[in-house]
């Protein structure tokens, strides 16, 4: 049952706009502003009424099209394409769903679906890496955040919506792919061939860098990260007490909302952690930390870099707003926006931006991202084949100690070629070293 409209406060003799509609618009149209006509309560406002002249010029186009385009095209096509276009123009992120992008988006938050493992959208109009996702055909080829999309095989991708260029890079396991892209400080673009996999996607890694020192790495977040969070810092835990602990969340494209919350809420016992404001009552929410927290007093340091993303600028965001953890890295991506995936009636789906993220501190993630607390850009760091730097010890001839000589500690192979892991470390030792004093 539709609620019913809100009252004009019109005479009963003046022409309502669905009256008015009806000598307007051909009979294969009048669906559409009835639909309009029908929106629930909470989205609509008294003083709301159709652009009756707007829809009738709509209705125009729709019948050149039919009658004159050199190509016959059905009405479903032309009113699938116009919703397309609707969406498209609100933002990069809002867009309509068909069923197969519908059931690609369902898998991808469950992670598992096909493809080469990355991730896009739109900037300035141009068809944008977000991030390649660990592990996969697009991380392994060395695809980057910002990297500009060119051309998808031999399809250039000016023009091309997101959701096409998304249907275009899915195919079978085993196919291969040609993109063009063009990275920033380079003065011509590259082709790069990558073979498509069925992906399979593990959000949450883990590992010691050195005793004491843990590595937790989320690379997306999907509706079991917050759990896997919480079990790898248990295992963590196994080998005995951390003395400090990088959350990497760098080229992390972000995902659930609630898995994020689950996530900050590891390393919280109290505040909140994130707030949404938008246009209707219900994209209003506050989520905050509950007590029962996995690791409340482990000494932390936040990664991102320009391919942290969404749900990852709000877990970085949180743990920085509430002094939980040192932010390191470069700046964030800057989507802070909420998107809402409705079902539509024929199995299809729309994702419609509906609010905006905000830090628990206040401040908007849309479009500024998140400052580092330490800037540490990317780099590397040349290393010994044994993980170390070059000492005096490992000279040849070198004048030996009266003291017995130190153990070495065997460092993790992720910090030789990773110069901003190494710096994370390094400020975790020395955050260890203060507060061993202070105790």
């Amino acid at each position: 049952m539709h609620p019913a409209l809100p009252h004009s406060g019109r005479s009963p003799r003046s022409r309502s706009p669905r009256r008015l509609l009806a000598g307007l618009l051909p009979l294969t149209l009048l669906a559409l502003p009835l639909a309009l006509l029908s929106l629930p309560a909470s989205a609509q406002s008294v003083d709301d009424e159709l652009p009756v002249a707007e829809i009738q010029t709509f209705a125009e186009v729709f019948e050149r099209i039919k009658r004159a385009y050199v190509e016959e095209v059905d009405d479903a096509s032309l009113l699938r394409n116009a919703m397309r276009g609707m969406l498209s123009e609100l933002d990069p992120h809002s867009a309509y769903l068909d069923r197969e992008a519908f059931q690609s988006l369902r898998e991808s938050t469950e992670g598992e679906f096909g493809g080469i493992g990355i991730e896009v959208g739109m900037e300035d109009g141009q068809l944008t890496v977000i991030t390649p996702i660990d592990d996969t055909p697009a991380s392994r080829a060395g695809l980057q955040a910002r990297d500009l999309i060119l051309r998808i095989d031999d399809t250039p991708t000016e023009r091309m919506s997101l959701q096409e260029a998304v249907e275009l890079m899915r195919g079978e396991p085993g196919s291969e792919i040609e993109l063009t892209i063009m990275r920033q400080g380079e003065s011509s673009p590259r082709s790069v061939t990558l073979t498509r996999e069925n992906i399979r996607t593990e959000s949450v890694k883990s590992e010691l860098l050195a005793p004491g020192f843990g590595y937790l790495r989320v690379s997306q977040f999907q509706t079991r990260t917050g759990d896997q969070v919480s079990e790898h810092i248990r295992q963590l835990e196994r080998d005995g007490d951390l003395d400090g602990l990088v959350l990497d969340l760098r080229n992390n494209p972000g995902g659930v909302l609630q898995a994020a919350v689950a996530v900050a809420d590891a390393f919280l016992d109290e505040g909140l952690i994130v707030y949404t404001e938008g246009r209707l009552p219900d994209t209003e929410m506050r989520f905050s930390a509950n007590a029962r927290t996995a690791a409340p007093d482990v000494p932390l340091v936040v990664l991102i870099n320009g391919g942290s993303a969404s749900a990852a600028e709000i877990v970085a965001g949180a743990l920085q707003d509430q002094r939980r953890g040192v932010v390191m890295g470069t700046e964030s991506f800057g989507k802070g926006s909420v998107q809402q995936i409705m079902p539509l009636g024929n199995g299809e789906g729309l994702k419609l931006t509906t609010a905006l993220y905000f830090t628990p501190g206040g401040r908007s993630i849309q479009a500024q991202g998140i400052e580092p607390d330490v800037r540490v850009v990317r780099g590397r760091v040349e290393v010994t084949e044994n993980g170390r730097g070059v000492r005096e010890s490992d000279l040849e001839g070198h004048l030996g100690s009266r003291d017995a000589p130190r153990e070495r500690t065997e460092l993790s192979e992720r910090l030789r070629d990773d110069y901003q892991l190494g710096e994370a470390l390094n400020l975790l030792k020395a955050l260890d070293v203060i507060r061993q004093r202070d105790r």
